[in-house]
């Protein structure tokens, strides 16, 4: 079988090709795609060349093997429909996938989350960057009452903010572009521009802009003993950081946050298996629509990523259209 993929070929440069589709093994599932949706964070930092080359693409998901090394297929947020099922995942099932930008795929049926089937798959591609949010809210820790800011209100800044509201949090939601403010107003959100921000105050930070000088200046906002929770991973991007006096007498700390693992803390309760069946109850429940921005068809694919790459006003989501 024949199916169209794409590519990154070079900094900046993508192309949609024909590749040879192997034969489904037993226990696979062909999927038919009909939208794939574009991270912000590490996908952009492969589209402009920012990962080191030998850094492997994700242990964690079996469909991404190999290496930054250009040519590289990358992406992993599939949705369509089966069109050749198993006994437990039927032809005609709505489902999810964690794969490279697409249009046919052969996935082993463990792999995939069955969707509902009146779930709009374009919302349904948000569903990696939900998980994503669902983990750092749970790293977050007990935050009910606490005031928390969040920096960087793309996809995952924006869900992690309004799950910390339903933790209990009072978020202040900080980004310098106005549309993205008037979003996360519009969803009941508290949004301002980061020179609002109250300095030294806060207990938490969580860091989700992406930008290296956002988590030197998120240190600032702390409280004695306070923590930046740091959901952006800068590539090869240099992160100078003051951990000068106040950095060292105020005891602060900066942590890492990352979806491919349970973190050692919380695997007496916690699974990949069952985050995953969370992130999956939360996608008829958070109000996705708002985010999925943007879409263009594949074989646009080149103009998608320089849309978001330009910050493209209005833009917050993208997603690949296969149909």
């Amino acid at each position: 079988m024949k199916a169209r993929a794409v590519r990154f070929v070079a900094p900046r440069q993508v192309s949609v090709d024909d590749i040879e589709l192997p034969d489904a093994e037993p226990g696979q599932l062909v999927v038919r795609t009909s939208y794939s949706g574009i991270s912000s964070g590490t996908e952009m930092l492969a589209y402009r060349g920012e990962l080191d080359p030998s850094t492997d693409l994700d242990e964690s998901i079996s469909a991404l093997a190999g290496n930054f090394g250009y040519p590289f297929s990358y992406g992993y947020s599939c949705v369509g429909v089966v069109e050749r099922g198993t006994a437990s995942v039927p032809t005609g099932s709505h489902v999810f996938t964690f794969h490279p930008h697409q249009d046919l795929l052969a996935v082993a049926e463990g792999d995939v989350v069955v969707l509902p089937s009146d779930l709009p798959f374009r919302v349904a591609t948000l569903f990696p960057l939900v998980e994503t949010a669902l983990q750092l809210t749970l790293d977050a820790g007990s935050v009910f009452g606490d005031t928390v800011v969040v920096t960087g209100l793309g996809p995952v800044g924006l869900l992690t903010a309004l799950l910390l509201e339903r933790a209990g949090a009072h978020v202040l939601a900080s980004e310098p572009r106005p549309w993205r403010r008037e979003v996360a107003a519009s969803l009941g959100l508290a949004a301002v521009d980061p020179s609002e921000l109250p300095a030294g105050r806060v207990p938490l930070v969580v860091e989700s802009s992406g930008v290296p000088a956002v988590l030197a200046s998120a240190l600032g906002l702390l409280a004695h003993e306070g923590t930046v929770l740091v959901a952006s991973w800068y590539g090869t991007k240099p992160v100078p950081l003051p951990l000068g006096g106040d950095f060292h007498r105020r005891r602060l700390t900066i942590r890492s946050s990352q979806v491919s693992t349970i973190p050692a803390a919380s695997q007496d309760r916690w699974t990949r298996e069952r985050r995953r069946s969370e992130a999956a109850s939360l996608l008829t429940s958070l109000p996705l629509a708002a985010l999925a921005t943007t879409e263009f068809p594949v074989d646009d694919a080149a103009e998608a990523y320089a849309s978001i790459d330009r910050g493209d006003p209005g833009l917050i989501h993208v997603a690949l259209r296969y149909e």
